[in-house]
């Protein structure tokens, strides 16, 4: 397994440099230091069946692209690499001369209004998308089939787990088949303790289906069931992703979003804002600064000063900033594939020749 270690005991680095907060101005004394870099791979790997693109550690906080992925994302003017090829030369730890053939103009195009914008769109939403985490907390225990089932009586319907209970009846005493052409509705039926099992309506509380029974010739049905299936999977998609973010989520970043109850990561949209920023000042100025001059208004925005509302519209008149300017702009309209595919087999050939 190649690792990051292996990397750097073998000279494969070209490139090494800090990135995030660090690099754009805005670190406080809880910013975790953010490391990104270019490698390449030993000849025979690269050669072979062991193609790998991109090696991190556990947490992401430490990213390394190899050369061939690194310069396909430039091609497509993906933020965070362009962000990379314009790191100020103090947040550079290393740099081969190999790199210094990789020029930001030959990349830097009219892609990024689409590329930039789209981003920030995209972490717009999911900003607010944790307001829902934060303030509507799932269950620890999850929900089972049976919380999804209706049962039809008597031209009446109720929930399968009220209908056992009243009826004083045991899941696992249940049987149930198929009814031909009805999606997800069935013939239910009962036996007592004492005669022949069935194998009840859900095997377990971790079942993902109901479960179907052998249902002697003549047997009577009891009632009609509805699984709701689709519901079920709903639940049980968002119950994964809700632990999942639980799990993985920074406890310090989560409780100062909860203690300004704003509703939406406010660090998340702080670099939104600042990503738009860089975007209309690439098209303003025909550069890439990183390095932020407004500290203290974002910081003031990752410290929850605003409302999502307010921060909604200032991205929008961003935008529109951005289009007028792109308009504008004297950039490229997208990088030469042809003259970017021949600086890579150069670079190649020089490293591996």
């Amino acid at each position: 397994m190649l690792t990051i270690d292996f990397l750097k005991k073998n000279n494969l680095i070209l490139f090494e440099c800090i990135s995030g907060s660090k690099a754009y101005g805005l670190a406080t004394k809880n910013s975790d230091t953010d490391i990104r870099g270019v490698f390449y791979l030993p000849k025979n790997r690269f050669y072979g069946l062991q193609y790998i693109p991109q090696i991190s550690n556990e947490t992401n906080d430490i990213v390394y692209y190899e050369l061939g992925r690194f310069i396909e994302l430039l091609s497509k003017n993906n933020p965070n690499i362009l962000e990379m090829l314009a790191t100020p030369e103090k947040h550079i730890l290393y740099k081969d001369d190999l790199m210094n053939e990789i020029k930001l103009e030959d990349f830097l195009s009219l892609l990024t209004k689409d590329t930039f914008v789209g981003y920030a769109l995209s972490q717009i939403k999911k900003a607010k998308g944790l307001n829902k985490k934060m303030f509507h907390p799932m269950e620890v225990d999850r929900k089972s089939i049976l919380d999804f089932c209706y049962v039809v009586e008597s031209d009446q319907t109720q929930e399968l787990k009220n209908w056992l209970y009243f009826n004083d009846l045991k899941q696992e005493y249940c049987g149930l088949s198929k009814l031909s052409h009805l999606k997800d509705i069935y013939a239910l039926y009962y036996c007592n303790e004492n005669e022949l099992r069935y194998d009840g309506i859900c095997s377990s509380d971790e079942s993902n289906d109901i479960s179907l029974s052998s249902i002697p010739k003549n047997e009577k049905t009891l009632a009609l069931l509805y699984f709701n299936k689709d519901a079920y999977s709903t639940y049980c998609k968002k119950f994964r992703e809700y632990w999942d973010w639980v799990e993985k989520r920074n406890i310090h970043r989560f409780q100062t979003n909860k203690m300004h109850g704003k509703g939406y990561d406010t660090k998340n949209m702080m670099h939104t804002i600042r990503l738009l920023q860089l975007a209309l000042n690439i098209f303003k100025e025909q550069k890439l600064l990183i390095e932020v001059k407004n500290r203290e208004e974002l910081l003031s925005i990752k410290n929850g000063e605003f409302s999502y509302g307010e921060m909604v519209k200032k991205a929008d008149d961003l935008m529109i900033e951005i289009e007028k300017y792109a308009k504008e702009s004297n950039l490229i309209e997208f990088p030469d594939i042809t003259k970017v595919e021949e600086l890579l087999v150069s670079l190649r050939l020089k490293l591996y020749n």
